[in-house]
């Protein structure tokens, strides 16, 4: 998992409430089960003007030219801004990995769906809560200049606007740490591997019966 500590980016404005998981990455794309490549499917059915699904080549469908991340200036946001009950609806873990493989780092919003708000953390993605008012502000800041650049401080626990305005978040120390350091709960395990493989040294031989 990579590590989060700072990440500097422009952002991009999906200014509606409760958005789901079946927008973040539609039912069809599901039967895929690796990690990786639902970028491109990210937002499939507000991106483009015609039906996809995993057998249709990108490449040859319609995007839509007023959905946001068809725009140029968002193109390399790293941070999202939405409204709340961000990633209600199903419960699928695909709707983080869509987020990240675009190249998404975190998400701003005043909520979020649990399921969605745990599986983030699961996967190095950064849910960040700020109040209303204060999304709001980043609102108000991108769709003065799209070049607009905000700067997510993680240690700091900070959101910090162009102006040198700063936001703060609270986060579970836990959490925190694990993506700092870039630990998932099997990297977590792994700091123990020595310690487990002298348990199961002894094991097998107070036991060997079953291990047979």
């Amino acid at each position: 998992m990579r590590a989060f500590t700072t990440v500097t980016a422009t952002v991009a404005p999906l200014d509606r409430p409760n958005v789901d998981t079946d927008a973040i990455i539609p039912k069809q794309y599901l039967k895929s089960i690796k990690r990786t490549g639902f970028g491109q499917y990210l937002f499939d059915d507000w991106r483009y003007l015609d039906q996809g699904d995993l057998d249709i080549p990108v490449a040859s469908r319609r995007p839509n030219p007023e959905f946001v991340l068809n725009q140029d200036a968002y193109r390399g946001a790293q941070v999202l801004v939405s409204r709340e009950n961000f990633g209600c609806g199903s419960s699928r873990e695909h709707a983080v990995w869509a987020l990240e493989d675009y190249g998404f780092r975190a998400v701003i919003a005043p909520s979020y769906a649990d399921i969605f708000f745990n599986n983030s953390f699961k996967n190095g993605f950064l849910p960040i809560i700020l109040k209303a008012d204060e999304v709001q502000k980043i609102f108000e800041v991108v769709a003065k200049d799209a070049a607009s650049e905000v700067t997510v401080d993680l240690p700091a626990q900070q959101v910090k606007l162009p102006s040198g305005e700063v936001f703060n978040f609270e986060i579970d120390e836990f959490r925190k740490d694990c993506l700092v350091r870039g630990l998932d709960e099997i990297g977590l395990t792994l700091q123990n591997a020595d310690s487990i493989r002298a348990y199961e040294a002894q094991r097998k031989a107070s036991a060997p019966w079953l291990f047979n």
